[in-house]
């Protein structure tokens, strides 16, 4: 079978990787040509366009570079004629793999539609096109089960990806015992996001915190795609801040806290058991469009998940040094917040755990899809 994989971010990358590897056990005769990044590659999938070219974030930034975004569009639709897919599988970045949707359905194409797009959160009205042009919707959170069915469209829970992703990391990590970044002093990890443009408004407020806890190590988990230069502007005057690279999840297991954006960051922290403080701040004006039609309570995916605050969220104005320096010490020091956080994020896990292992299910369901047309 021929799949065109779309992914148009570094968490779909990850993802979408994890699935190549299942569609190549269960269909070992499979041509996989993808949109996504240096995973999907390693998986075995032929990669014609990286995400790092993709990632434009929120309504300001998006409107600069519609140029880019149509040629992206044009060439993707001409790239899906040339190679004759039996399947469209789109993972998540919803914006760019709708518009695919809407073109290639009508032209007879199968569609699955792999980690819902965020219609619960804003635009429900999008779950209209979802029912005329996705065939077959593979959802990882719990709660869009039941949402969707709302609109008497039936779709599939199949697991979050994280859970499996997270565990065989940490039994990879007791089995090499070892690890390359100092433990000299106690680790606070900043996730501060993968695109430049969240990394201007957010990290340095993040890096201002390192001021106040000198008997700590903050240690900045790099984006794959952005230049050591770039970083290096935003580093230099701090003297306990140092930063690693692909190797997200290796920092996480030895940090007693994180400083996280949101996103999918915000859930591979909670799942490592880390406890973390949310910050989001984007363009104001992007912010306050966001704010009027963003129907949710949070914009954290854990909190989101659990229906209550498990983690603080900083947004916009909120997030000011002074704010996180005060959180970052409530997870530090005080007991009693560690010992709530320890048993939400247990509950969180085996929440996401029921689905069992999401990439194989996925796998599964589009190769039983193709068979059967169900």
């Amino acid at each position: 079978m021929k799949y065109y994989i779309i992914a148009g971010e570094a968490s779909g990358d990850l993802h979408g990787s994890n699935l190549i590897r299942e569609l190549l056990i269960k269909d070992p005769g499979a041509e996989i040509r993808c949109w996504g990044g240096d995973l999907m590659k390693a998986a075995g999938g032929n990669v014609v366009k990286h995400y790092k070219d993709l990632a434009f974030m929120g309504f300001i930034e998006v409107a600069l570079n519609l140029r880019t975004i149509l040629n992206n569009l044009k060439f993707c639709k001409e790239d899906i004629l040339q190679f004759k897919a039996d399947v469209l599988v789109l993972v998540d970045y919803a914006g760019f793999n709708l518009r695919i949707a809407k073109w290639a359905k009508p032209l007879g194409y199968k569609i699955v539609f792999y980690i819902s797009p965020q219609v619960w959160a804003w635009k429900e009205n999008r779950v209209k096109d979802i029912k005329t042009n996705v065939d077959k919707m593979l959802v990882i959170l719990p709660f869009e089960k039941d949402f969707y069915h709302k609109w008497n469209y039936e779709v599939e829970y199949v697991g979050h990806p994280l859970v499996q992703v997270i565990d065989s990391f940490k039994k990879e990590q007791l089995q090499k015992g070892t690890s390359s970044i100092s433990r000299d002093k106690p680790v606070i990890a900043l996730l501060p996001g993968s695109r430049k443009q969240e990394l201007i408004k957010k990290l340095p407020v993040m890096l201002e915190v390192s001021k106040f806890f000198p008997s700590h190590q903050f240690v900045v988990a790099k984006a794959p795609g952005i230049d050591d230069e770039f970083y290096n502007n935003f580093l230099q005057p701090y003297s306990n801040v140092s930063s690693v690279r692909n190797r997200t999840y290796e920092l996480l297991a030895q940090s007693k806290a994180a400083i996280v954006t949101s996103g999918t960051a915000t859930l591979e922290t909670a799942l490592f058991g880390v406890p973390e403080v949310v910050c989001y701040k984007g363009s104001a004006i992007s912010y306050m469009i966001a704010k009027q039609l963003i129907k949710v309570k949070y914009i954290c995916l854990v909190n989101l998940i659990m229906d209550k605050e498990v983690v603080k969220e900083l947004i916009q104005d909120e997030m000011t040094t002074e704010n996180i320096r005060r959180e970052l010490d409530h997870l530090l020091h005080d007991a009693s917040k560690q010992e709530q956080l320890n048993k939400d994020y247990a509950d969180l896990k085996t929440l996401l755990s029921k689905g069992g292992n999401a990439s194989a299910n996925t796998a599964k369901s589009i190769i039983e899809f193709l068979k059967t047309g169900v």
